[in-house]
């Protein structure tokens, strides 16, 4: 049984379907013993989320309760400072010891964009990357620019294993996304219309028992 843990980081505001498929697609196509879900608190990329920590939170945890391969790690989300991926990788690295492979899973279009992110050729240093590509689509070096095309060349791979190695290489996985977005969601809400079947309903539940995301209201 492999140890490999995957990593979903994101600000969750709220968690959806599109979110929790592409976890569950990630564990079974990449092998992973685990996926942990780290939300942020304050990103240190984009302006603060919609609703504040500990509703986040509350909703993340309602939606994966009930599968025991995800875990929700809140360090992030309770860290009084901005957060980048590095730090986050770094502390992981530290909790979890040298030889557990730790794979952060993404999407191809944060892939594009990994040369802007803090410290981004450390991410190798500290773990794996997986790609979640859409099906018959395939990524090549020379759709990245400078840099970053050339640790994917050396990094990625059709035989890559990041089962068996802690960090390092380039991954992908095939899965067809939903056209589910938080930022729709929160719209939906705020016009007064219904985002039923777009996330779990016990998450729907809350933001209506706790009134988030509606005009009337700060979620904050």
């Amino acid at each position: 049984m492999t140890d490999a843990i995957g990593l979903l980081g994101g600000t969750f505001d709220p968690v959806h379907f599109a979110h929790l498929r592409l976890a569950q697609v990630a564990l079974e196509r990449l092998a992973l013993a685990t996926v942990r879900w780290i939300p942020s608190g304050q990103p240190g990329h984009r302006g603060p989320p919609a609703a504040a920590v500990e509703h986040r939170l509350a909703m993340l945890q309602l939606a994966i309760a009930d599968d025991p391969h995800f875990m929700l790690d809140a360090a992030d989300a309770r860290s009084e400072v901005p957060t980048f991926t590095v730090n986050t990788l770094a502390r992981l690295r530290t909790e979890l010891g040298a030889e557990v492979p730790l794979v952060l899973i993404i999407g191809a279009d944060q892939l594009l964009a990994l040369d802007t992110w803090w410290e981004w050729k450390r991410l190798f240093d500290l773990a794996h990357v997986a790609v979640a590509q859409r099906p018959r689509f395939e990524l090549k070096s020379g759709a990245l620019r400078g840099e970053l095309a050339f640790e994917y060349a050396r990094r990625a791979g059709a035989q890559v294993d990041i089962t068996t190695s802690p960090a390092g290489r380039i991954a992908s996985f095939e899965m067809t996304p939903l056209d589910i977005s938080s930022s729709a969601i929160r719209v939906d809400i705020a016009s007064g219309r219904s985002p039923r079947y777009l996330l779990p309903d016990a998450v729907l539940d809350y933001i209506a028992a706790q009134q988030l995301y509606s005009k009337e209201t700060d979620s904050r």
